[in-house]
């Protein structure tokens, strides 16, 4: 159990100099607020990993003190952990309408659903937990139902953006509450947590709105089937190409589990308008012409088994891409994914589809808020103290010079590391401690069960690959029995290395012939010295270092 600090505290679990699982944690005395909880994908150094969580110890070393996860929207960067986070902390979920819905699904998978408590809110609710109540406004961003959230505590008004931008003319014609953000704003911010996703980016971006037309224009000129590909959460991205494909007179065909997923969600929660016979079967494809079809599909981030990389690579058992098919791909990489996205790029131009993408086509805008719109939410809430979240070091950086040039004083500015404590003793802040963060391995049904040992190990395997040396002696001579058996996974062809193993087998002879007798320690000595003398030879002949096993078999 961990002694609190008096007054507030503040700190992130993830989602500080990085791009995904964000969290990030209020505490006001002995009562401690989540928000968000993400998970992120491993890049290719992470072999064999499936998602990146928090490490959430401190949370449950102080589970009796945990009041509620609060969801600011449905991204995976924000919702993605929470079946693991569930499963070691059963905690009522507070999240607005499509959010909870995009929950649920994982839950079902998890088997959680039922023992999980979900509150439903919005931007009007107002929860009291003792001393602290909480508050919302509305904000947009790339998909539907996106609040900030602001903690009302007894020092003073803490206020997180959630991931936004200021789109005056949304698809959902619900623009951001820029009145309310005012209103908090002229009764007093103590510290304002804002992202920083586009903080490098200058001017405004462009609506939402935009997008449409372009994806119109695009099916209108298409002459045969159309591919377009995009985030499955990107709801109003999704009615666009709805609408664009009613006004050419094409049938939607859904691709990959993600994509039917949101569509069945958001078409029950009435956040898309699909029309009546609009959305076919994908076996219906062969038996309609080419001009009267589109797909929408996942995998607009590279994804290597998601459906648009297996309709790049010819590999979709539903249909396939033909010459002079049109394929839009309508997002942008996620930094990490540029060379992902640029080979199914490459694959859809040999198959000689017309491939339309990049934000210069108009088929995409960001859901973030570049330099301007970041300023007038810390124009709008005037925080005395600022903290920058929600990005790499280089856009935390440009935040803050960001907020300085709206008057936010340098000393009152924090970019901070995952578990760097900001402490707010009265009207003062510092920080001077830690809470224990990191990141947790998921791989497979193992959460947290895979090391940094493991991957080194995976990483040596994948590189230099693998000798595995077997031999058999006598258990009262310690001599030879029959020939080493040496086998190659990934190091060499044995039939074009004869002559190398060869010489390792004598190596393996030589090396055994010091040992004649295998008790105790000697047999571990032995097996050292044999992965020794080995690791030596191929070293020298090779000039690599492949994982050496070697197996004593006594008789």
């Amino acid at each position: 159990m961990t002694t609190f600090e008096k007054g507030l505290s503040i700190f992130a679990l993830g989602g500080i100099n990085e791009i995904g699982k964000n969290m990030y944690v209020v505490q006001y005395e002995e009562d401690i607020f989540v928000i968000d909880c993400g998970s992120k994908f491993p890049d290719e150094s992470l072999l064999g990993i499936d998602l990146i969580i928090q490490d959430i110890s401190y949370l449950k070393d102080n589970k009796d003190h945990v009041r509620a996860l609060i969801i600011t929207h449905g991204h995976e960067d924000h919702i993605g952990g929470i079946p693991y986070f569930l499963k070691q902390l059963n905690l009522p979920v507070y999240a607005t309408d499509l959010t909870l819905g995009l929950i649920e699904i994982k839950l079902k998978e998890h088997g959680l659903l039922r023992s999980t408590e979900m509150h439903l809110i919005d931007d009007t609710s107002d929860l009291s937990f003792g001393s602290v109540n909480i508050t919302f406004f509305r904000t947009n961003h790339s998909i539907p139902d996106c609040v900030g959230v602001v903690f009302h505590t007894p020092i003073g008004v803490v206020v997180h953006t959630g991931d936004f931008k200021f789109d005056l003319t949304p698809v959902n014609n619900e623009p951001p509450d820029i009145h309310k953000m005012a209103r908090i704003g002229d009764k007093g911010v103590l510290v304002l947590l804002s992202e920083s996703t586009n903080a490098e980016r200058p001017g405004f971006n462009p609506s939402e709105m935009a997008v449409g037309s372009h994806i119109e224009e695009a099916f209108r000129n298409a002459h045969r089937k159309v591919f377009i590909s995009t985030f499955a959460s990107n709801v109003h991205r999704v009615q666009q190409v709805i609408d664009a494909a009613q006004k050419t007179n094409r049938k939607l065909v859904l691709l990959g589990r993600s994509m039917l997923n949101v569509v069945k969600v958001a078409s029950e929660l009435g956040y898309l308008t699909i029309p009546d016979g609009m959305i076919v079967e994908p076996y219906e494809i062969k038996k309609m012409d080419p001009q009267n079809v589109a797909v929408l599909c996942t995998g607009s981030q590279g994804e290597p088994l998601a459906a648009l990389s297996r309709l790049a690579s010819s590999n979709s058992r539903h249909t396939e891409v033909l010459p002079d098919d049109t394929v839009i791909l309508a997002s942008s990489p996620i930094p990490g994914n540029e060379k992902n996205v640029s080979r199914i790029i490459d694959q859809l131009f040999l198959l000689k589809a017309n491939v339309i993408y990049g934000s210069e086509e108009g088929m995409h805008v960001s859901g973030h808020a570049r330099q301007e719109e970041l300023k007038l939410m810390l124009t709008l809430m005037k925080p005395k103290y600022f903290i920058p979240i929600h990005g790499e070091y280089r856009m935390l950086h440009k935040h803050r010079q960001l907020a300085e040039s709206v008057g936010v004083e340098r000393e009152n500015i924090f970019i901070v590391n995952n578990g760097e404590v900001v402490d707010f003793d009265g009207q003062t802040a510092h920080q001077t401690r830690k809470v224990r963060a990191g990141r947790v391995f998921v791989d497979g049904l193992g959460v947290g069960d895979v090391g940094n040992i493991v991957l080194r190990d995976r990483r040596l395997l994948s590189e230099e690959g693998m000798l595995v040396i077997l031999i058999t002696v006598s258990k009262e001579t310690g001599r030879l029995l029959a020939e080493p058996d040496t086998i190659s996974r990934g190091f060499v062809y044995k039939p074009d290395a004869q002559e190398l193993i060869e010489e390792v087998n004598e190596s393996i002879k030589t090396t055994v012939d010091r040992f004649k007798t295998i008790n105790g320690s000697d047999g571990a000595v032995m097996r050292q010295q044999i992965k020794k003398s080995v690791e030596t030879l191929l070293f020298e002949r090779t000039k690599r270092r492949p994982m050496i096993l070697v197996f004593v078999i006594e008789i």
